[in-house]
């Protein structure tokens, strides 16, 4: 376990999935099963060609959990994808951002890992942070929020099964199967009609999208696999920065005194729950 390693993949991870969300929503005529297929099937080819390169197998040795990490993965993904095309961008990541409380509640029952008061605090910072920066509305339909709250909720399953996983399969292994498993699921929807042919620009952003959902999937699962879920979860909400940095670059969105508080409480969450994971360990060494 390398805890730095860890809070340093995550928020690799949280920049590349930022740029995904923002190609995920330029992309809003498509189809959701045709940007799924957009988002996984590069990735099939990229994570494939790295188990390859790495000797790895295709195969995996806990084949079942890999499949079940696919399935909530892909549910996951199908939810968050439908929040950002019905709801405010905002509002979708605001309600995403639920899932590290799943993480750290199916950590504590599943993986038995130890849960401070501290790290409660930080969750609680890291939300109201985002909602900061967000400034969701949340003047939105029912269906499309529990939707978008569906996806956390299976995100958080997914990132559990991880931590499961780092101790029999590969990272490249897991994201393959993630990425095959979708990818086939979503074929027969092309058939069904309705998929629109990607042209000139298009077709660069559906190659991003699938070249910035697999480095933020690689970098996530290596994530997990460094240090403990419900210690590493929370740097995700650094695609908040991410976003702001970006809007500031490309589209001259200069943040506000909320988004910079926010910006603060975020980082002041950050804080807090690396010094109760540090004390928790201090604690169960003596």
């Amino acid at each position: 376990m390398d805890r730095k390693k860890g809070i340093i993949m995550m928020m690799l991870s949280a920049f590349f999935f930022a740029l995904m969300a923002a190609t995920v929503k330029s992309l809003g005529d498509y189809p959701l099963t045709e940007k799924m297929f957009f988002r996984n099937f590069l990735g099939f080819v990229f994570a494939f060609a790295m188990v390859k390169r790495n000797g790895g197998s295709l195969r995996g040795n806990n084949r079942k959990l890999l499949v079940l990490r696919s399935v909530f993965g892909m549910l996951g993904v199908a939810a968050y994808f439908y929040s950002i095309q019905y709801l405010n961008l905002a509002d979708a990541v605001i309600i995403n951002k639920f899932a590290p409380f799943f993480v750290v509640l199916l950590s504590w029952l599943m993986l038995k890992e130890k849960i401070g008061k501290g790290q409660i605090i930080a969750l609680f910072l890291a939300i109201v942070g985002a909602g900061l920066v967000t400034k969701p509305t949340f003047n939105v339909n029912i269906a499309p929020a529990m939707i978008g709250l569906m996806a956390s909720m299976f995100a958080g399953m997914a990132y559990v099964t991880v931590s499961y996983l780092r101790k029999s399969d590969s990272p490249e292994t897991i994201v393959f199967y993630f990425t095959l498993i979708t990818s086939l699921c979503m074929i027969p929807f092309a058939f069904s009609g309705g998929w629109i042919v990607p042209r000139g620009l298009d077709i660069l952003k559906a190659i991003g999208l699938g070249v910035f959902s697999t480095a933020g999937q690689i970098f996530m699962t290596y994530g997990y696999r460094y240090a403990d879920a419900s210690e590493v979860s929370i740097y995700s909400y650094s695609d908040i920065i991410y976003s702001m940095i970006i809007g500031v670059v490309l589209f001259s969105e200069m943040p506000d005194y909320l988004t910079a508080i926010g910006g603060v409480a975020i980082l002041a969450a950050g804080f807090v729950n690396f010094y109760t994971k540090k004390l928790l360990k201090q604690n169960t060494a003596k």
